[in-house]
């Protein structure tokens, strides 16, 4: 003898396909936000670390070109700014995503400073 499928069962054949092909997109979409979110972290922390070696640079007495090309190096763009006894330097970047601003890092380094 043969075992038959209940009726019930029958009509529910396809379903898992069906609910995979449902929540695949939203799972992806997750994915790619995740990552676009690390991206953007990982993008931060090497515009604030360019951004602290480039005013040290200038506050040494280093040319602000060389600044502006170890911010360039990160991806960014930077603007160099005494401050009284300090020199500042805000960099600039992209934020790599549509609709989010761009990502800004700021350090300052005593002039003249070893």
């Amino acid at each position: 003898m043969s075992a038959r499928r209940p009726r019930s069962l029958l009509g529910e054949r396809g379903s898992a396909t069906a609910e995979f092909a449902v929540a695949l997109p939203a799972v992806l979409l997750v994915v790619v936000f995740g990552v676009a979110a690390l991206g953007a972290g990982a993008r931060q922390v090497r515009l604030q670390d360019a951004a602290a070696d480039a005013a040290r640079l200038v506050a040494r007495g280093e040319s602000p070109d060389r600044a502006t090309a170890v911010v360039a190096a990160a991806g960014g763009t930077a603007d160099i700014e005494p401050r009284g006894e300090l020199v500042c330097v805000t960099a600039r970047a992209p934020s790599g995503l549509p609709g989010l601003p761009p990502a800004a890092a700021t350090a300052c380094a005593l002039a003249g400073g070893l």
